[in-house]
């Protein structure tokens, strides 16, 4: 009886902390996950392996082009989730795979847009208060791909006029529409969509069955950072 009780009173007082404090935490742990906050712990992951290594993606994919969403209120939160809308980060790997992507586009006159990559852990939480659906946003009980630097979300646009290729909806749309198997499309989206697809799992990316604008690389060994992305800006050396 004594265990029930202490366990009873433990949990009313985190949820009448929460309501009193107005604190946006959700009752998410952090000891189910492992989620590497310090720069100084990156650094010294990334100097013992390479691959590890953050890299801004213009500065390794010429002419890629950025819409970053999270840094403005235009996403589904409607509210800028990032402080700046000018910088975006993969892993090494993941972002010389997708400087290949890039360059077989390049030569049919297209070109990547990334609307998002590496996502920090504290945002992903913040993302998963309203939506509880992880097919839609990851369960912060497990982290995301773009937590860890490997999963980009991007369209294909015409590189002389900058136009989206039309791929039947728009970003973050919620519906099934949006799933990789929706074939009640029109032959130039169902193409479009194809193009993007197969030239993504060409170099090492594997599609998300439920959103066609999401990629991870095809390797989930790294890890969880809640770390500013201006951090990585930072030399290692």
């Amino acid at each position: 009886m004594r265990n029930k009780i202490t366990n009873r009173f433990n949990i009313q007082t985190i949820a009448a902390f929460i309501f009193l404090t107005g604190s946006s935490l959700s009752l998410y742990t952090q000891k189910e996950v492992r989620v590497i906050k310090k720069f100084a712990e990156y650094k010294r992951l990334a100097k013992a392996d390479s691959s590890r290594k953050m890299v801004e993606l213009k500065t390794i994919v010429p002419g890629i082009q950025y819409d970053l969403r999270y840094a403005t209120p235009n996403n589904f939160m409607h509210q800028k989730l990032y402080k700046d809308g000018d910088i975006t980060f993969l892993r090494l790997p993941v972002a010389k795979a997708l400087s290949k992507a890039q360059q077989e586009l390049n030569t049919r006159g297209l070109s990547l847009k990334i609307w998002d990559a590496y996502r920090p852990y504290s945002v992903t939480v913040k993302m998963g208060e309203p939506i509880k659906d992880d097919r839609y946003v990851a369960d912060p009980k497990k982290g995301s791909g773009h937590n860890r630097g490997i999963a980009v979300d991007l369209t294909i646009i015409e590189k002389s006029t900058a136009t989206e290729l039309n791929m039947g909806t728009g970003f973050d749309n919620f519906s099934d529409t949006a799933h990789q198997d929706f074939k009640d499309l029109s032959n130039e989206i169902l193409q479009n969509r194809s193009l993007l697809k197969t030239v993504m799992e060409k170099y090492g990316f594997k599609a998300l069955e439920t959103e066609w604008w999401h990629f991870y690389w095809n390797d989930p060994d790294f890890e969880l950072m809640d770390i500013d992305p201006k951090k990585f800006k930072k030399k290692l050396n």
